[in-house]
């Protein structure tokens, strides 16, 4: 089976153990500040692990596509990758440990066809300190579908992922119980760092083995399956949410337990074909096969360059098909990033003209099955990348002509180069890359003086950067500012009209359009669309002020009631915008500005849109006529 039948496969397993199929949220999450991009399944669902009750039940699955920067210098090896695709389902207070692993087990041997014999798995060991039990529930589960398929399971007490090291697999081991750092699932880690309030819990996690043959001894100590080496790989993780963190440090047991399962489409698909190298799966190979035939050179020989190529430029599609374009800011510098990486490993293969245009289709047919609503600008996405390959060869060509300029006069020093990088986009490994290919001399020094150049130009911008407006328009012009007044009338109808729960989850506003995204557990109605639509009208029609005050952040949030997205990370004064009269205002928000002086001069409100963003999120787009 390919990676496209696995998908498949698990959602209608799961469907017929009585889970909805949920839709995958975008790689970025709008209104969402604590990450650049969604690293997880569970990570849109986390309102409702916490307790909020979802809209389609206490049964859920799906496919998310997800993104981990923090691995990006661990491509190139056989099993890392910046984005993956992690197949999930969630019991909401439902079912727990006994139902999950049985059924997990009857997926990955039955559905998969993988050989049992070759699976392990681990529990949580307990921690005395907090008085949380040794997790042999879920062991004696466990021993329990081992034996029906045949295989005595004996249990390991391992504790730390060190001591495995030092004392390996013994014969028949096949259960073993890690502490803590390793099969405690909570927010913040281990059971010490749980934050106070969160649900928690053990978690099981299973692992594929592919062969003593594979485990480097002298490098990693002996095989067990926490270790670092290569003989197993985790395909999948049960998290059971039973505990709750007290305000007093200590643990209690939740009247309603969860399970978080989340298992890695790339490494399922791996196993299924006795492969350690995720490389070799149908999401990835036929990107390989490719790079061998346009470059000439074989994958074997050149394993870390076309693992990064193959690995950065689906990324980039994936973020580009939904609609993100490279820049220097957050999430669009982190896709410039994967483009430019990948460039430059195409150099290094010798690939030396424009690429992408024979890459990119062969991706997006590996994606075709993903749903619409994630891969919305499937259509341009090729444009994007193109875009931006051409951008980035004319800036290589620039700053090499600029670099052998410098050379001919002096050793380069570090801020010679940190001139490269800001001024022509040459980044620094390719500089020095380029000067030890070329035997230009570089400073002794040149990563400390441009490490201090780079500080010196933070500062700078720091300094530049204060009292400027951070309200996320796209620009301050007249238009948008109408807008933006526009979309603190849409939330305070909503509330109104559709529930005073909603609050904001994203938003971005134009020139020429507002998107915002808020929290409900149903589509709108026709009659609700214009409900709201006449509610802003009126609004907009009655001429209201519009006028700010800077408040002290207590006084905003627990006197004036002030809709606000994250007290937690506002400074102490603030501003607040109010619409209508000062004693009862129809609109009351901490926000940056800028806003007009009054709503009469909007122009009228009109909702072109209304669809789903994400699980229980949806989203509005307006235009001012």
């Amino acid at each position: 089976m390919d990676a496209n039948q696995i998908r498949q496969k698990f959602l209608d397993f799961q469907v017929k153990h009585g889970h909805q199929v949920i839709q995958p949220a975008p790689l970025v999450l709008e209104g969402d500040p604590t990450t650049l991009f969604t690293g997880s399944g569970m990570q849109p669902l986390l309102p409702y692990l916490l307790g909020e009750p979802h809209p389609c039940g206490t049964r859920l699955t799906d496919s998310q596509p997800s993104m981990r920067l923090q691995d990006i210098d661990d491509v190139g090896d056989p099993r890392h990758t910046t984005v993956f695709e992690m197949l999930g389902n969630w019991s909401l207070g439902d079912y727990f440990k006994k139902e999950q692993i049985h059924n997990f087990f009857e997926f990955l041997t039955r559905e998969v066809g993988l050989d049992p014999h070759k699976l392990y798995v681990t529990c949580f060991i307990g921690n005395d300190k907090y008085g949380i039990p040794k997790d042999t529930e879920a062991a004696e589960i466990w021993q329990e579908v081992f034996k029906e398929a045949g295989i005595d399971a004996k249990i390991a007490e391992i504790g730390s992922a060190a001591n495995g090291d030092e004392r390996g697999i013994k014969d028949g081991e096949r259960i073993f119980f890690y502490d803590d750092h390793e099969n405690w699932w909570s927010r913040g880690g281990g059971c010490e760092s749980t934050p106070i309030g969160d649900p928690c819990g053990p978690d099981s996690e299973v692992f594929y083995d592919f062969g003593e043959d594979k485990q480097d001894v002298e490098k990693y100590g002996k095989s067990h399956p926490a270790s670092d080496g290569a003989r197993f790989m985790e395909i999948g993780n049960q998290v059971f949410m039973q505990y709750r963190r007290n305000p007093d440090g200590t643990f209690s047991e939740l009247e309603h337990k969860n399970v978080d399962f989340g298992g890695g489409l790339e490494r399922i698909t791996a196993a299924s074909i006795g492969s350690f190298d995720v490389f070799k799966i149908s999401l990835l190979k036929p990107i390989i096969d490719k790079l061998e035939q346009i470059s000439g050179k074989n994958y074997d020989n050149n394993t870390d360059e076309m693992r990064i190529i193959a690995d950065h430029t689906r990324g980039a599609y994936l973020l580009a098909a939904q609609g993100l374009t490279p820049s220097n800011k957050t999430q669009g510098y982190a896709m410039r990033r994967l483009i430019r990486r990948a460039i430059l490993r195409a150099l290094d293969l010798g690939i030396s003209t424009n690429f992408l245009s024979e890459i990119v289709p062969i991706i997006a047919d590996n994606y075709r099955d993903l749903p619409d609503n994630i891969l919305t600008h499937r259509e341009s996405a090729l444009d994007v990348l193109l875009k931006e390959e051409r951008a980035f060869r004319t800036t290589l060509n620039k700053g090499m002509k600029e670099m052998l300029k410098m050379a001919a006069k002096q050793s380069l020093s570090g801020r010679d180069l940190f001139k490269l990088q800001d001024t022509y986009g040459f980044p620094l490994e390719l500089s020095v890359e380029e000067c030890y290919k070329r035997g230009i001399d570089m400073s002794e020094h040149y990563r400390a003086e441009f490490d201090a150049a780079l500080k010196e130009q933070r500062e700078r911008s720091q300094t530049a950067s204060k009292g400027m407006f951070k309200g996320g328009l796209e620009d301050h012009g007249e238009q948008t500012i109408k807008y933006h007044t526009a979309t603190h009338l849409l939330l305070a109808a909503l509330q109104k009209l559709i529930s005073p729960d909603i609050v904001q989850k994203g938003s971005n506003t134009t020139s020429e359009r507002t998107r915002f995204d808020f929290n409900c557990d149903h589509k709108l109605t026709p009659e609700e669309i214009r409900a709201v639509e006449d509610q802003v009208n009126e609004w907009i029609s009655a001429d209201l002020p519009v006028v700010h005050a800077e408040y002290d952040k207590a006084y905003a949030r627990d006197t004036l009631h002030a809709h606000g997205q994250f007290w937690d990370k506002y400074p102490e004064q603030l501003t607040v915008y109010t619409v209508g009269d000062s004693e009862k205002p129809i609109s009351c928000e901490v926000c940056g500005g800028p806003h007009v002086e009054h709503t009469g001069i909007i122009g009228h409100f009109k909702i072109v849109k209304e669809e789903s963003s994400s699980a229980g999120v949806r989203r509005i787009k307006a235009v001012l006529e």
